[in-house]
């Protein structure tokens, strides 16, 4: 059953990406052209997010676990550090010179475009370098 429910959020999640727009690289481009094409629909998919992840985590982390888990896994990191400001940049160089984020790459995946397999590709390739990295240090 916990992989049924699995697979119906990320059906869940998958629709809500690819009817946002976010698989498609021309509109996040778009949204970061500030001095040209400008589309600001983007700000209102992320305004959306957040209102819904605000919401979600005031229902639901005072239930103490998930329904399929003993307990959540949250990031127990509270400041902001040299690592995860490095993260971010790198992250948010890669979204504006691809147009692609993970969440939205992977849906975008099923159209078997060349560059999406690409970026898909070297983002695998980058968190797998991080981790040989991460663990080489300690």
């Amino acid at each position: 059953m916990r992989l049924f429910y699995s697979y119906l959020i990320g059906v869940l999640f998958g629709t809500g990406i690819a009817v946002s727009g976010m698989a498609n690289p021309a509109k996040v481009l778009n949204f970061f052209d500030l001095a040209g094409s400008w589309d600001p629909s983007l700000a209102f998919v992320m305004g959306g997010a957040l209102l819904v992840t605000f919401v979600g985590y005031r229902l639901v982390i005072p239930r103490g676990a998930p329904l399929f888990d003993g307990s959540f896994h949250l990031p127990k990191a509270k400041r902001i550090d040299p690592k995860l400001v490095v993260g971010a940049a790198i992250f948010g160089l890669g979204w504006g010179i691809s147009g692609f984020c993970p969440g939205g790459a992977l849906p975008a995946l099923g159209v078997f475009h060349g560059e999406v397999w690409l970026f898909v590709a070297a983002m695998s390739a980058g968190m797998a370098l991080t981790r040989w990295i991460s663990g080489a240090k300690g």
